[in-house]
């Protein structure tokens, strides 16, 4: 390859747009480095590497795009964008750190409806009315474009299997990255969202203060309906220097009920931490229970019935 447009490359990570070449290097010189096999166009006016392809997809006749690693592909995506789109739904989703795009995966955007763009082998267009392409629609995050963190949980909802689609949304939640109110508002400016019913559920047992898959089965399953008192959940209690958070709190009883989940069983040093805790409040005269991920899902009814009792023998005479 020319050693300047080489060098263009390697300055480029990898990438480099035909604009950019063009303004040191003839049209030739990038022509003859693609035929030689040096460069491989990915996008229209943008060319990669081609020791950055990976071959294994290449025996898939995977398109070009779509056998470079996933950052690099988004990298390709936005110089081709040049401010006319951002990424979106699961791309997006990948930038924000809430779920890995694997090698092969489609790539994602969103553009106006008069964007200009259209689908490409590796890239799905999505077009969108009312899209503006500034803050606080389009943020800017890895140096990338990027639809706000609602606006990609919203829009990948649909695209995510079953047993996948929960989890995005509650590590957002969790990680303080949005709120289920600001989930619902952005639910609300949805016009066509299938499986729009699941979703408000979820985010509905997200404003409730469930916190995990196992909280919201508790919640729907077990901690609800006769007899059950209106637990508090996740609240804040100081202990020592550090603050704590209670999954369903009575607070009339005193009594904290605690979900362990299936990743903590025989944990001997997640143990030793639940132990010293339990401890602390006990000193503060809270009674705290443990129910097993396996005793929720296979008990329920036992459960309740010794949560009832429970919480009947912390109530004066």
């Amino acid at each position: 390859m020319d050693t300047v447009l080489a060098e263009l490359v390697e300055r480029g990570h990898g990438l480099v747009t035909r604009s950019v070449a063009e303004q040191v290097v003839p049209e030739w010189i990038l022509q003859r480095a693609c035929t030689n096999g040096d460069l491989v166009r990915v996008l229209p006016e943008v060319f990669a590497a081609a020791r950055l392809l990976d071959e294994q997809c290449k025996r898939t006749a995977s398109p070009p795009l779509s056998r470079l690693d996933p950052a690099l592909g988004r990298r390709a995506v936005a110089a081709w964008l040049r401010g006319r789109g951002a990424l979106s739904h699961l791309t997006a989703l990948d930038v924000w750190g809430l779920r890995r795009q694997l090698p092969g995966d489609l790539l994602h955007v969103s553009t106006p409806v008069a964007g200009g763009l259209r689908n490409w082998p590796g890239v799905r267009v999505h077009r969108r009315r009312h899209l503006t392409l500034a803050p606080p629609s389009v943020l800017t995050r890895q140096g990338l474009p990027v639809t706000t963190i609602e606006r990609a949980l919203v829009d990948s909802w649909p695209m995510l299997p079953p047993s996948e689609q929960r989890t995005p949304m509650i590590r957002a939640v969790n990680n303080r990255l949005t709120t289920p109110g600001r989930l619902q508002g952005t639910l609300d400016h949805t016009r066509r969202l299938a499986g729009r019913v699941a979703l408000r559920t979820l985010l509905n047992r997200l404003a409730d203060g469930c916190r995990s898959p196992l909280e919201i089965w508790g919640h729907e399953r077990v901690f609800t309906g006769p007899g059950m008192p209106a637990f508090q959940r996740q609240v804040q209690i100081r202990l020592g220097r550090r603050n704590v958070y209670l999954d369903l709190y009575a607070e009339p009883e005193r009594v904290n009920i605690e979900l362990d989940g299936a990743s903590t069983h025989g944990d001997p040093r997640q143990r030793e931490i639940d132990l010293r805790r339990d401890a602390h409040l006990a000193a503060l005269g809270i009674l705290v229970v443990r129910f097993a991920h396996r005793r929720l899902v296979r008990e329920p009814e036992a459960v309740r019935r010794e949560t009832l009792a429970i919480l009947a023998s912390r109530r004066p005479p």
